[in-house]
């Protein structure tokens, strides 16, 4: 299985793991109600901008508006409540996951045995079962549901605003391919960084599990200060493996954002 997975993850190229629908079966029913939640957010999106622009525009010829008002404190309404259903599912599906990964964990672990335990690294598997699996809440929480939402909405949006205004469309259609450009390549840069850091904490929980079941050994030959030495040098370093992780990630959302107002007013220029 070890050599099967070491494949998968040479070959994987995806914005999934296919290792995850494997393992896990709890993310294949997630990754179902994801891209159906993401449909009808999509589809409320559209009503609330066509909503509000009939509203607007109503207001500024002088009509009445109050008939538009409540349909559109209706799709604002269902639009919180998809939110709030897609947080839930998320966290449950999460939650599933990590206890079908972590069973599946135990069982290797116990069919490998304790010879196998005694000569492996301990504190490494267990921040894997521990903080490394706890990671997959926000990959839940946050990654997956943009991701089926970035791609069921794009070509829709895309597709009614070519058929409202094809010039708009046209702007938009040229300026999305930077996005995925600039995400690749900040992309890139995040996850080394990402296995620096993720690297890092490893030797940490590994050097502290080693200090604390030979701290007798080290006290008797008076040697208790260097371990404390080293462990405080692996944690300021991991303190700036986590700075610098959070720079890279300011810096990705920072050039997201910057692109999408380049497209979003070279769309009002053409619209104004």
């Amino acid at each position: 299985m070890a050599t099967t997975d070491a494949t998968d993850s040479r070959r994987r190229t995806g914005p999934v793991d296919p290792r995850l629908l494997r393992y896990a079966s709890a993310a294949r029913g997630f990754f179902l109600a994801a891209a159906v939640i993401s449909l009808l957010q999509t589809l409320t999106i559209l009503a609330f901008a066509w909503l509000l622009t009939r509203v607007v525009v109503a207001a500024v010829d002088g009509e009445d508006a109050t008939p538009l008002l409540a349909p559109l404190a209706g799709v604002i309404l269902l639009r919180a409540v998809l939110l709030w259903l897609r947080e839930l599912l998320a966290a449950r599906a999460a939650a599933r996951v990590q206890g079908q990964l972590r069973g599946q964990l135990v069982d290797a672990v116990g069919r490998l045995g304790s010879g196998w335990l005694a000569g492996s690294n301990t504190a490494r598997l267990a921040v894997t079962a521990g903080r490394g699996l706890d990671a997959l809440e926000a990959y839940f929480a946050r990654y997956l549901p943009q991701l089926a939402q970035t791609a069921i909405a794009t070509p829709v949006i895309v597709g009614v605003m070519w058929w409202s205004d094809w010039i708009s469309g046209l702007t938009v259609l040229l300026t999305i391919p930077l996005i995925p450009l600039f995400m690749v390549l900040i992309g890139l840069a995040t996850r080394s960084v990402q296995q620096k850091q993720w690297e890092t904490l490893r030797r940490l929980a590994a050097r502290f599990a080693d200090t604390v079941r030979g701290l007798s050994t080290l006290k008797v030959f008076g040697r208790q200060h260097r371990a404390v030495t080293s462990i405080e040098t692996i944690t300021d370093q991991y303190r700036r493996e986590t700075l610098r992780v959070l720079r890279v990630s300011f810096l990705s959302g920072f050039a997201l954002e910057f692109l999408a107002s380049i497209s979003v007013a070279i769309v009002a220029v053409s619209v104004g």
